[in-house]
């Protein structure tokens, strides 16, 4: 979509670059900024400009982090022994919130799909071996989803845990808490009932 505007065609090419946005949505967005909140545009484009230069990943688990070594990694009130793999910051953030886990994480940044590119290097696999080979980490848990990619990932992971001596655990994967079967899709009831526990 072109504008009489060169620079106006920028910013909607460069708001395209995000997830979801399409040429009406960005055109949308543009627009708004321009006629009703150029005051919001401005601190969008300082926090953005600033978010893009200073953030980077922690060198210990890859998530993002401002410094060298994030909040979570240098802190010492973490559970060094428990290492949990998320293959995204967000999910990690996830976790974060809704559970009481105190122990360290680790973020592929993605998962395994060679058509991707995405191979053990590009997840930073071998950081992860260097350190399960520590013998720091006891537990591994496996926080990836549960997409084919995701369940290709954890298999992965598992095997080098199995190797390095470290016990593996995997997130539970099923029926929702207040689900009903009969609204459950196919896929989810057959891993939630060949996954099914004992009671006693």
């Amino acid at each position: 979509m072109s504008t009489a505007s060169p620079v106006l065609d920028e910013l909607l090419d460069a708001l395209r670059c995000l997830p979801g946005v399409g040429a009406r949505s960005a055109q949308r967005m543009a627009y708004h900024l321009l006629e009703r909140d150029r005051q919001g545009g401005g601190r969008l484009a300082t926090a953005l400009q600033a978010a893009m230069q200073r953030i980077g990943n922690c060198v210990e688990c890859r998530s993002f982090s401002e410094s060298e070594r994030c909040a979570l990694c240098a802190g010492s009130t973490r559970e060094r022994s428990q290492l949990c793999v998320v293959e995204t910051p967000a999910d990690l953030a996830a976790i974060e919130h809704a559970t009481g886990y105190r122990g360290l994480y680790f973020v592929l940044l993605g998962r395994l799909s060679p058509l991707d590119g995405l191979g053990p290097e590009e997840l930073g696999l071998p950081l992860l071996q260097r350190r399960l080979a520590q013998g720091e980490v006891r537990e591994l848990i496996l926080a990836t989803n549960p997409t084919v990619e995701g369940e290709a990932t954890a298999h992965y992971l598992a095997e080098l845990a199995q190797t390095a001596g470290v016990r593996v655990s995997r997130l539970a994967h099923g029926v929702p808490l207040g689900g009903e079967l009969e609204y459950i899709d196919r896929g989810t009831l057959a891993h939630a009932f060949g996954s099914r526990l004992p009671l006693n």
